[in-house]
């Protein structure tokens, strides 16, 4: 929050936020820094506020920048402001016969010294501490001196003190600083520091980072986002002991900017906030932002002008970006959707209560130091309804969409109220910049050459296929390497509710691609077409490909449809959720109901799912089989031998291997593309020297990438110009000899990569 101009130095504010009582204390005007463990005046002031306000969770001064106390730190806190309104009012320690019984003659110092102890206990409770145990020691000392008259009462006295010792020594506050107590010196506030850190938030944002990095962490892998820019963020990955997770520790530019930068953007913000773009503005973000960041840029170098503050290009060019992500844009989201080694991102609900989680291809699951606030998921939501155009509220708690920020692409999923009871939670998909290519799933492991030949030969043979797997198995990024097998010629028809397959990227290499964007299975209304009356217009839009990005619902009849018509013509293609061949059978005839009999109309099986290490700590990415679907059997393809594995993974090697069935030349799938073919039919030393030959290209290129360092072999670009390069070649050899045999065309092609890495070194 912000304090409103005028707003007395020092008040304070409570808020109720994502499930928790936030007091805010002004400092606005306030002559230094507001800290707790520097400064008793402001530890005193917050103790008084905290006596008021007993059911705190969380502490934040406001100043230029936010300090934010956590819950931690704020129960250490209300502990001590508890202990002392028990002290006063419960135990009345203050009270004439708590001080004395029968000796009158102590009772002046004794009122004093505990009165300076409880002035204390709000300012110092480390000095109050101190205080009270050497008040005991004197005590004891002076009960040797007293009358016997007054033993009793100094007894009693004692008994006062130690009784308060004892509790102050179960307050988690002194309980934390125990082992540090040696150095301590009465007076000496910088014990404080040890125990008493806040998270310093500047004041256009309301995300908290915990900057510090935790105590007794090794430091595993530290890099940078968008390194060399001037939004460079720094991260680090840190293991700690005990824990199965590793934590990822993110600094962003603007939490480590200087006062005066702080200070012009939360003016700046406060004045674009007033210039929200409509709805209809966010049909098209990029240009809306583009908007905004040269109207960013015109604020600050005005602002900076009248406050007399230098900005050169690249603090103009970063205070403008963080401006534009603070206020249309999506705040620290879009920070960490720049990493490019992010699959998954989880806000988990209650959001303001639990730091962000996320999945990183090098050390899988891990927290991260971000705890978004309230306000910022709200805003992020309302964003979302604007940029979908689809409800999210009680009626609807559920929304699937999409965000794209320049070269980044994420999928997004939120749930509210009543689904989640917790309020608003959220599950990011990053996609990959540019789309997943076979040679690139050879390097990371996911397949092997002779499974991308194999899956190349199947795709030019326009069969029928399901890519298969669980949640997070990679087979969306699959089946969009497999559209780039598809020779650009041919018209592609894309059908998905949620927008994840890499089309505009087609579109730029010159593929014949149209798209289409379907309701939800999820969603009750929407002016969206279903998928199924989607699929069953693709059919009349002409000869073409048919993708579906994902097979949920009702659309598996009319998908079936579309395989028993365009079999025998184009590749039909398409992701299911199923873990193995008769999985997806069971989900598509039981779940799905469609007749059993329709199920013969695919061809190939995909199944891609993870694979864990034996401590359970890591998983990683594989395609585990493609299996075929024969056509004889009537009821159970199981029993009946339906499912024949062509390529089948082995645990043991970390390796696809084909199976007998492959190399017997006794798989109908690829018998049946060969009957089409001249020179094929009958021939399968031919057909199977083919598959062969295109996973040695694909082999050669990961081989070639890695052995230059030029990655860009590897992506969408270089993968079609190479598809295209063999397709011709392998047309030259027909004519000349008539088939396309890889004693032949492999050669050729190779001189072909030849030129083609030294023309790009020219």
């Amino acid at each position: 929050m912000q304090f409103k101009e005028g707003t007395p130095l020092y008040s304070h504010e409570v808020q109720r936020e994502g499930g928790e009582d936030v007091l805010y204390i002004n400092y606005l005007g306030a002559p230094y820094v507001p800290s707790l463990a520097d400064s008793a005046e402001v530890m005193g002031r917050t103790m008084d506020a905290l006596i008021e306000n007993p059911n705190i969770s969380r502490i934040v001064f406001v100043q230029q920048k936010n300090y934010n106390y956590d819950f931690n730190e704020t129960s250490m806190l209300l502990e001590m402001a508890n202990l002392y309104v028990f002290l006063m009012k419960q135990e009345k320690i203050l009270s004439h016969e708590k001080i004395v019984t029968n000796c009158e003659q102590f009772y002046s110092s004794r009122y004093n010294d505990l009165f300076s102890f409880l002035f204390l206990i709000k300012q110092d409770p480390l000095a109050a501490y101190s205080d009270i145990k050497r008040l005991i020691i004197e005590a004891k000392i002076f009960l040797d001196k007293v009358d016997d008259s007054c033993k009793r009462d100094q007894k009693n006295y004692i008994a006062l003190l130690e009784k308060i010792l004892g509790l102050l020594e179960k307050t988690e506050m002194i309980k934390r600083v125990y082992p540090y107590l040696d150095e301590y010196r009465r007076g000496d506030r910088e014990i404080y520091h040890r125990i008493i850190k806040p998270d310093i938030i500047p004041n256009f944002t309301f995300t908290r980072l915990v900057l510090d990095l935790p105590e007794d962490a090794e430091i595993i892998d530290q890099y940078k986002i968008q390194e060399g820019t001037y939004d460079e963020s720094l991260v680090t990955i840190l293991r700690k002991e005990g824990e199965a997770k590793m934590v990822y520790h993110l600094t962003p530019p603007e939490n480590t900017l200087s006062e005066e930068h702080s200070m012009l953007l939360n003016m700046a913000k406060n004045v674009l906030i007033e210039h929200q773009p409509k709805a209809e503005e966010f049909v098209d973000t990029e240009r809306t932002r583009q908007v905004f960041l040269n109207i960013a840029k015109d604020l600050l170098r005005d602002l900076s002008g009248s406050k007399g503050i230098d900005l050169d290009y690249d603090d103009l060019n970063l205070l403008a970006t963080i401006l534009v992500r603070h206020t249309i844009g999506f705040g620290i989201l879009e920070v960490l959707l720049h990493d490019k080694r992010l699959q998954d991102i989880v806000l988990n609900a209650p959001i303001p209560q639990v730091p962000v989680y996320l999945r990183h291809q090098d050390h899988f699951e891990c927290v991260t130091n971000i705890l978004p606030s309230q306000e910022d998921v709200n805003s992020w939501a309302a964003k979302f309804r604007m940029i979908s155009g689809r409800p999210l509220d009680e009626a609807n708690p559920i929304l699937d969409t999409q965000l794209g920020i320049g070269k980044i692409r994420a999928r997004i999923a939120i749930i509210q109220q009543p689904l989640s009871p917790d309020g608003l939670a959220y599950a990011i998909r990053r996609h990959r910049e540019s789309p997943w290519t076979l040679p690139l799933f050879i390097k990371v492991k996911m397949l092997n050459p002779f499974a991308a030949g194999l899956m190349s030969f199947l795709i030019d043979g326009s069969r029928t296929m399901l890519v298969a797997g669980t949640r997070s198995s990679g087979k969306t990024s699959l089946l969009g390497s497999l559209m780039l097998e598809i020779m650009p010629k041919y018209r592609i028809i894309v059908i998905e509710d949620s927008l994840e397959l890499p089309v505009e990227s087609l579109r730029k290499l010159d593929y014949n691609i149209l798209r289409m964007k379907v309701r939800s299975a999820l969603l009750k209304t929407t002016s969206e077409v279903s998928a199924d009356d989607g699929i069953r217009t693709s059919l009349r839009l002409g000869d073409s490909s048919l993708i579906i990005g994902e097979v949920r619902s009702t659309e598996a009849k009319a998908l079936y449809e579309a395989m028993r018509v365009g079999a025998l013509a184009n590749v039909v293609a398409g992701t299911i959720h199923g873990a193995s061949p008769y999985g997806v059978f069971d989900r598509v005839v039981n779940d799905l109901e469609v007749p059993a009999t329709s199920f013969k109309a695919t061809d190939i099986i995909g199944v891609a799912n993870p694979i864990k290490s034996p401590d359970g700590l890591h998983s990683w990415r594989r395609l585990l089989q493609i299996s075929e679907i024969r056509k004889h059997w009537k009821e159970d393809p199981v029993s009946e031998g339906g499912f024949v594995d062509l390529v089948k993974y082995n645990v043991e090697k970390d390796e696809l291997e084909p199976t007998d069935d492959l190399r017997n030349g006794e798989s109908e799938v690829i018998k049946d593309i060969a009957s089409n073919v001249k020179g094929w039919a009958g021939n399968w030393d031919a057909v199977y020297d083919n598959i062969l030959l295109r996973a040695k290209i694909k082999k050669e290129i990961t081989d070639v990438a890695k052995k230059t360092g030029r990655d860009e072999l590897l992506e969408a670009p270089f993968n079609t110009l190479s598809n295209h390069a063999f397709h011709e070649i392998s047309g030259n050899v027909i004519n000349e000899i008539g088939l396309p045999m890889s004693d032949r065309v492999f050669p050729e092609w190779q001189k072909w990569l030849n030129k083609q890495i030294k023309k790009k070194r020219l």
